[in-house]
């Protein structure tokens, strides 16, 4: 009976651990754009995500314990709940691997395989707090046992193999998995900027109306720069990498954040970032080390912006998620406070 109790403890240790990772490495998968961190990450999270399968059988093994208990000492609710949800999260994430567009239409918009991913791991995360809380388990010595650590290697390897083969299934059989972006990422819209899906952060929209110039603020001092003036013939092809689960590359065309405070401000003393912030009130920080590479953009692929993708100006931030890549900006503020002092993701 110890061995049983044992083994469901490791059991369900394992699950919280593979179920925090997935969580982590889902989180910052969001603010991850650079090729290598973002495919270490990506990884991470599929791996996660996958091992929860390798942990049926000795899951099955606890319930089936649980049941043979009087009803009052089971397992509440939020456990059912918490095992539907998970299977949702998986079975979802590999449709989004596979290169699923959408799980249903309302109203003849599809559901997005990701966004269905993402909403049941909201979920999920809060059913797993109901799961656990009361759950006093302290830390046990057996916890760090040499074969719980042999079990945890060979769970890891277990995950990771069985990642690697369903890569190895989107490649053999052509799916549109096997072309995704090191984030994960499908492509849409490369040097096609009509093409590529209108999509916003959290409950941000396109707004009815926008301005004709962006208000530069720094140093005590405020200059008003039209629009028109801002396509300097600065370019840079960068691949904008939508936390919706797209990405495309294009050719931007606008003019640097360097040289738009260079050329109005001058230098502006203890200038430690740029906040950058749309006619929506969405904003960022730029560190001001990649002023030089951030790009206020007027063009893409040689054509003016459309409204739905920032129009008339939007910041491009090659190497950053989408998340960073502020539409409709209508105001730049050199602040002489660290670029970090910001949530990880925009509150709105």
């Amino acid at each position: 009976m110890r061995g049983l109790q044992r083994a469901g403890r490791r059991s369900n240790l394992a699950l919280l651990g593979l179920l925090l990772l997935a969580g982590g490495t889902g989180v910052l998968g969001f603010a991850v754009g650079t090729p290598l961190a973002g495919r270490v990450v990506a990884v991470a999270h599929g791996a996660a995500g996958l091992g929860l399968l390798l942990l049926v059988p000795w899951k099955t093994v606890v319930v089936r314990r649980a049941r043979a208990k009087p009803p009052q000492l089971r397992a509440p609710s939020a456990a059912y709940w918490l095992t539907g949800l998970v299977a949702v999260c998986v079975l979802s994430g590999v449709l989004h691997a596979a290169g699923a567009a959408g799980i249903w239409a309302t109203s003849g918009t599809p559901v997005a395989a990701l966004q269905v991913h993402v909403g049941a791991a909201v979920v999920l995360v809060l059913a797993l707090v109901a799961h656990t809380w009361g759950r006093h388990q302290r830390p046990r010595r057996v916890d760090l046992s040499r074969r719980t650590l042999l079990g945890t290697g060979a769970l890891a390897g277990g995950s990771l193999a069985l990642w690697a083969l369903t890569e190895g299934v989107w490649r053999v059989t052509g799916a549109p998995g096997a072309r995704r972006s090191g984030t994960g990422s499908h492509e849409r819209g490369t040097d096609d900027p009509t093409a590529m899906p209108v999509t916003q952060w959290a409950s941000d929209t396109v707004p009815d109306a926008v301005g004709t110039s962006v208000t530069l603020t720094g140093g005590g001092r405020e200059v008003v720069v039209p629009v028109a003036d801002l396509d300097r013939g600065d370019a840079v092809r960068a691949r904008l990498d939508c936390t919706g689960g797209w990405y495309a590359d294009q050719d931007w065309r606008g003019t640097t954040l360097a040289r738009l405070v260079t050329d109005h401000l001058g230098a502006v003393d203890g200038a430690q970032c740029l906040l950058v912030t749309s006619v929506t009130g969405f904003s960022r920080r730029v560190p001001l080390r990649d002023a030089g590479g951030t790009l206020l953009a007027t063009h893409a692929a040689g054509r003016p912006l459309s409204p739905g993708h920032g129009a008339p100006v939007r910041l491009v931030a090659p190497g950053r998620r989408g998340v960073w890549w502020v539409k409709w900006v209508d105001r730049v503020e050199v602040l002489d406070s660290p670029w970090w002092l910001q949530p990880p993701f925009p509150l709105q």
